[in-house]
């Protein structure tokens, strides 16, 4: 009888869900939850959800006596409301009749911490996941390796501002998942690899990507050119499509528009611009946008504190990405992912609030993030079989790895305060064993002990990223120098001198 060996498909099969798994692994590992603090974007939010299942209503006043105020809440008719879009306290619903109920059972009810857990994990890190699944399928056109898109996922999912936003109950990154996922039904749709029905749901995703956060609606501009073009105008019997993608969004929106009357007297009248802490900022210009400023493209893109390329330098790789889809004729594609870009970019520089509060890079712009990972992934895929490119791209990972990999688990909002976030908070956190709760937690570690299964997690997972056979030992070496040395050139950044010292003490002070 001959050897058998395992069938090619079952392998890679396997390898992704242990990717998947690995992944996930360091999603759940991480609760960067302090008590001391009141978040002002997720308290609204979970009072919210509370007054939905506890009181049938939108006003957040039960929560807000309980727990405290934050300037994220808004006036209206007698009440306060939260100042967000509601979408991310509607799905969170569920997960807190679930806990409700659990808790229910002991004759407890649930603690803050246990309902900002319960939020993160229903409308953060399983959206996030299955969202991963799907952009595995969805970059199999633009990038057919299957250790590239490993490479292209981890860059994304533990990399970016995707993480930071998928483990916080803040809604940037399930808006982000909303908008894109539209793209990509939208696109089998046009490739037939979907039946036009799926458009529908196209619809129903892209009109929830405003009512989670109102400025994921950007995004829908060129979604929507692009299906109408090769929908509408290409071919006739397929323009009933269209009617399915408007007919999926109206719901949606529909319920967003409710929600603006119910609580805030208007359905075009945001929490904004009932907000007393805002209002002045919304009056300026549309929705706050009133010029261009050079300060909000630099302060958002290069800056020490806040830079989108400091933070995450592997998106540079989209500029390649975008020449090499222009050379192969890929100019939809091009086009859809360069256009959103453009807008979210123009979008940050012309709002008078573009440095947001506290973030781990410009969070407002989150939703672009996963329309760049397809020209990230062609250039990725060019840079494969070439040892020095592609030594440059894992280095370019690598950095993003290290600053969201470690501000995750240490404490992932970056006070103004600091010109260098990196060292004079991050790092320093690290050095001086402060560490959040974690998993490690319930193993009874604490401090620095309490993240060192969490940083071999991470790193075993680089590794394996970069380095998936001996082939790709010398690009994983020298891409691993790459990112040291430019980690290492943000030492030279100015640090923040006594200010940062005093918000490092504070920080300091709110861990558990």
């Amino acid at each position: 009888m001959g050897t058998s060996y395992p069938c090619p498909v079952v392998k890679t099969r396997a390898k992704r869900f242990l990717f998947g798994g690995l992944v996930a692994m360091a999603y759940l590992y991480c609760f960067p939850y302090f008590p001391g603090m009141h978040s002002a974007n997720e308290l609204p939010r979970i009072y919210l959800t509370m007054a939905m299942v506890d009181e049938g209503s939108f006003a957040i006043d039960t929560g807000a006596e309980r727990w405290g105020k934050t300037v994220d809440m808004s006036p209206s008719k007698g009440h306060l409301y939260s100042n967000k879009a509601p979408g991310s306290s509607m799905l969170a619903v569920p997960a807190y009749a679930v806990l409700k109920s659990a808790k229910d059972l002991t004759g407890a009810e649930p603690s803050l911490a246990e309902l900002t857990w319960a939020f993160r994990f229903a409308t953060g890190i399983v959206p996030t996941l299955l969202f991963l699944s799907l952009m595995w399928k969805f970059l199999r056109g633009f990038a057919p390796s299957p250790q590239s898109r490993r490479l292209i996922l981890l860059a994304y999912g533990i990399g970016s501002m995707a993480m930071t936003y998928s483990t916080l109950f803040i809604a940037h990154q399930l808006a982000a998942v909303c908008i894109m996922s539209a793209y990509v039904v939208g696109t089998w749709v046009v490739e037939e690899r979907l039946h036009r029905r799926w458009l529908w749901a196209a619809g129903f995703l892209a009109g929830s990507a405003p009512l989670v956060d109102y400025q994921a609606a950007f995004a829908g501009v060129p979604i929507g050119i692009y299906l109408v073009y090769q929908l509408g105008l290409r071919r006739r019997e397929n323009r009933i499509g269209i009617l399915y993608a408007i007919g999926g969004a109206i719901p949606p929106i529909v319920l967003l528009l409710y929600y603006h009357a119910a609580a805030f007297g208007g359905p075009f009248r945001t929490g904004y611009e009932a907000s007393e802490s805002f209002a002045h900022f919304h009056q300026q210009g549309f929705l706050g946008m009133d010029q261009l400023r050079l300060e909000a493209f630099t302060g958002s893109t290069i800056a020490s504190d806040n830079g989108l390329l400091v933070f995450c330098p592997m998106l540079l790789l989209a500029l390649p990405g975008w020449y090499l889809m222009a050379r192969r004729g890929r100019w939809w594609h091009l086009g859809v992912t360069l256009s959103v870009a453009v807008i979210y970019l123009l979008f940050v520089s012309s709002i008078n609030f573009w440095r947001g509060g506290w973030q781990v890079g410009p969070r407002y712009i989150t939703a672009m993030l996963p329309f760049l990972l397809v020209p990230i992934a062609v250039a990725v895929t060019w840079a494969e079989r070439r040892w020095a490119a592609r030594a440059f791209v894992i280095g370019l990972i690598g950095v993003g790895v290290v600053v969201y990999g470690l501000s995750n688990a240490l404490f992932p909002h970056f006070p103004e305060k600091f010109s260098n976030p990196l060292y004079g908070l991050v790092f320093r956190l690290l050095g001086d064993g402060e560490a959040p709760y974690n998993a490690g937690w319930l193993l009874g570690l604490k401090g620095f002990a309490s993240l060192v299964p969490y940083l071999i997690l991470v790193c075993g997972l680089s590794v394996w990223c970069a380095c998936p056979s001996r082939e790709e030992r010398r690009s994983a070496l020298v891409g691993l120098g790459i990112t040291v040395a430019i980690v290492a050139s943000y030492s030279f950044f100015p640090g923040g001198g006594a200010t940062a010292d005093g918000a490092y003490q504070w920080v300091v002070s709110v861990m558990p």
